[in-house]
């Protein structure tokens, strides 16, 4: 193997080691009950990021939405440009920044602190603008990106996504999901056939 991209995979394979030893479950508990807790009241779950953690928000609200928790992909701009419309009080956002300082974001979780919905806030900066805004945090942090440069997204974005994960299958255990209404949501594609065929 090359030996740049074998230092690559080392050093992601080590932050992601370390983040997975350093995930609060408390945290991640108390996440998913402000999720249950909204629900109860007919809350609704949005998912907002700029730049790559929006990617990262695309794919969680899916994950959440095929797992028994519906969720709605909010654009982290487009927020303040009407978008907002989506939340209303009593809704819960979560709001993804590696930097927890984001000015956009800022922007968007204001607003939406401002039309009355809950804030779970992911970032790799406990000590951040959005860990301080939110009404529960989610640590997603590591030391190394991965590339020479440091600065790229890598290991933190696995990060964000490592966290969410988490935080799917604490609701999913909640909500005491099976494969009948797994696959109501997803009755498609190999997934759907293998259970179809009960694989």
């Amino acid at each position: 193997m090359d030996s740049k991209l074998s230092i690559f995979l080392d050093s992601i394979s080590n932050e992601v080691t370390t983040f997975i030893k350093s995930i609060d479950e408390e945290a991640i508990n108390k996440a998913c009950e402000l999720i249950l807790e909204s629900e109860k009241k007919n809350g609704r779950v949005h998912v907002t990021g700029i730049g790559k953690p929006g990617h990262v928000s695309g794919y969680v609200s899916s994950l959440l939405s095929s797992t028994g928790t519906p969720a709605y992909t909010l654009h982290g701009t487009e927020a303040v440009h009407g978008s907002s419309g989506q939340v209303v009080e009593g809704d819960v956002v979560i709001a993804i920044s590696n930097s927890g300082e984001t000015q956009e974001l800022k922007a968007t979780v204001e607003t939406l602190k401002g039309n009355g919905a809950k804030i779970i806030g992911v970032s790799g900066n406990a000590d951040s603008w959005l860990s301080h805004a939110s009404d529960v945090f989610l640590f997603a942090g590591v030391k190394n990106e991965g590339g020479c440069l440091n600065k790229a997204p890598r290991a933190s974005i696995i990060a964000e996504t490592i966290v969410l994960q988490a935080l799917s299958i604490s609701l999913q255990y909640a909500k005491d999901l099976d494969l009948s209404q797994y696959y109501k949501w997803h009755p498609g594609g190999s997934l759907g056939k293998s259970i179809r065929e009960g694989r």
